[in-house]
């Protein structure tokens, strides 16, 4: 009687468990995604303090500054792709598990 009691729990917290490694691996994809983005950005910074150096007239800095700020958008528009598909793959997989979350409390037919 304990034994199958103790399969029931288990069985019961075993989604849990699941919703907790997919809640993790997204947080962690998330994180690596917004990390490179962040990196990008501050690259894309530093490639502009070095250019700046060699323009010479508000023309060369105005092309640099576009440059700049295309590179900072494309990599935000980027990150933000990733991090859609990111949850979009996290919420597929709770769905899964959510689905059949409740077969261990159903009455054994």
């Amino acid at each position: 009687m304990f034994q199958d009691m103790s399969k029931k729990l288990n069985a019961s917290m075993e989604p849990f468990k699941e919703l907790m490694e997919v809640q993790t691996r997204m947080l962690e994809k998330l994180t690596r995604q917004q990390l490179e983005c962040a990196q990008i950005c501050m690259h894309s910074t530093l490639n502009q303090t070095d250019e700046l150096k060699q323009c010479s007239s508000a023309d060369e800095l105005i092309e640099l500054q576009k440059r700049y700020t295309q590179a900072v958008e494309d990599a935000l528009r980027h990150a933000s792709t990733e991090n859609l598909q990111t949850f979009s793959e996290a919420r597929e997989a709770i769905e899964r598990i959510s689905s059949g979350a409740f077969d261990a409390f159903a009455p054994e037919k």
